[in-house]
């Protein structure tokens, strides 16, 4: 009797210690238990799965007539599958799809098979044709995301991993391929966060940060050691874009001066000047873009409508001289005025969070997809940082940004203020004064302090 209570109660130890385990270090948990699990019940239960979901076809004649040999019934056959492949989230199955078989027949079971093989969640996706990808994850990964600890494959100059997509990968900010973004979402949905991962990842490399924060800059004043430039009112952001302006200008010309002459270089953007010439790449951070086109009086109008055709034709045209623009709101819409649909056109990343507003939901993402309107709409309060991911392929997901809080940038930017690229253009433009990190007492005013521009 001694012998069965103590091997009950170390089954019910190790029981809990898995249970801990699986609460506190899924991987960890998903290696030793989760995978192997899964793995084997995918291949044992692979064929009578398939058939269940609609997901097999006929059986050959040359199989059918030798199943009559030996007086058997051909069975149906599934798609030809890889072994499983474990992932740091899940697992990974390749399929051969047989004749007559699209992928949209697949996508449109992956719920069944997420329930058969008793996994998070299954998401499906085309590597070739004929063949696609099955990606099982075994555990909700978005519920706690971590900053990864090393770059990835295929990070670079102005490539910067900013969230976990609910199927595991990391989505890459890649400035070059996807030159502008938009970046929606209410108060307390985690678009500051998404914000300041994007300005801890850019402070170490050699770019201009230039920022423009008409909210008197309570959101980008704190990452100023860093910053070229910073413009916290709308008369200030009106001078930024115009030296933004001048300095695109100066760009084009000296891709045409390279393009002429005995030493000529090809090409069409910056990229393909000569390294000691290249110019050095810019990032322009709107923190509130509907500050730019709110208008009170005539004067105001004047000046938003000047505001927004420069804008927009940095949007246009910035690509080709290394100038990009992320531009983030709460509420974004047509109702804005005149050029917020022609801005948001040129605009081809898309991150909605959570949304007060339906309206805003579809001018980030109806010209995407419909479903990725719906779930946008759908993100819980409680689950800041979640966001939906849109291009301009038609493709979207859901991901969500590694929390990190303001003094942790604040401090990633004191330490890389010497990375500071000179742009004498900007000059003008560069914060000469900081907040302290230690503030005064309670109810005190701040007071700024002088700091040197080469610091």
């Amino acid at each position: 009797m001694t012998d069965a209570v103590w091997s009950l109660t170390l089954c019910l130890l190790a029981l809990a210690a898995l249970l801990v385990l699986h609460r506190r270090l899924p991987a960890a948990s998903w290696w030793l238990v989760g995978f192997p699990f899964v793995a084997l019940r995918v291949l044992v239960t692979y064929r009578a799965t398939m058939d269940a979901c609609g997901l097999t076809v006929p059986a050959s004649p040359v199989r059918r007539a030798t199943a009559r040999l030996v007086g058997r019934e051909a069975a149906p056959v599934p798609p030809r599958r890889s072994l499983p492949w474990p992932t740091g989230s899940g697992l990974v199955l390749r399929l051969r799809m047989a004749a007559g078989q699209a992928p949209e027949d697949f996508m449109a079971s992956a719920d069944r098979l997420r329930h058969a093989w008793a996994v998070h969640a299954v998401h499906i996706r085309p590597t070739k044709p004929g063949r696609l990808e099955l990606r099982l994850i075994g555990w909700d990964v978005l519920a706690s995301v971590r900053r990864p600890g090393r770059w990835q494959k295929g990070g670079g100059l102005l490539s910067l991993p900013l969230a976990l997509r609910d199927d595991g990968r990391w989505h890459v900010r890649d400035f070059r391929t996807v030159p502008h973004e938009l970046i929606l979402g209410a108060t307390q949905s985690g678009k500051s966060v998404y914000l300041r991962n994007l300005v801890r990842g850019l402070a170490p490399q050699p770019v201009v940060l230039v920022g423009i924060d008409c909210k008197w800059g309570v959101e980008l004043a704190p990452f100023a050691p860093r910053l070229s430039a910073l413009a916290d009112t709308p008369d200030r952001a009106n001078e930024l874009l115009d030296a933004l302006l001048e300095e695109m200008e100066a760009r084009f010309r000296l891709i045409g001066l390279a393009s002429a002459g005995p030493d000529a270089v090809l090409t069409s953007d910056v990229w393909g000047l000569p390294e000691k010439v290249r110019p050095v790449p810019v990032v322009v951070v709107v923190d509130e873009v509907a500050e730019l086109f709110l208008a009170a009086n005539k004067d105001d109008e004047k000046r938003r409508d000047a505001m927004v055709t420069k804008i927009i034709r940095i949007a246009q045209l910035g690509r080709a001289a290394a100038i990009y623009l992320e531009v983030c709101g709460q509420r974004f819409g047509s109702e804005l005025g005149k050029g917020a649909t022609m801005l948001r056109a040129q605009l081809t990343g898309r991150v909605c969070h959570r949304v007060n507003d339906e309206s805003s939901a579809n001018m980030a993402l109806a010209d995407i997809s419909p479903e990725a309107v719906l779930a946008a709409t759908a993100i819980p309060a409680e689950r800041p940082g979640v966001a939906i991911l849109g291009d301009s392929s038609g493709g979207w997901s859901r991901a969500r940004s590694p929390h990190v809080t303001l003094a942790e940038v604040a401090a990633v930017c004191r330490a890389t203020s010497a990375l500071v690229p000179e742009l004498p253009r900007l000059e003008a433009f560069r914060p000469g004064a900081v907040v302290e990190s230690a503030g005064p007492a309670s109810g005190s005013a701040v007071v700024p302090t002088a700091r040197p521009v080469t610091e």
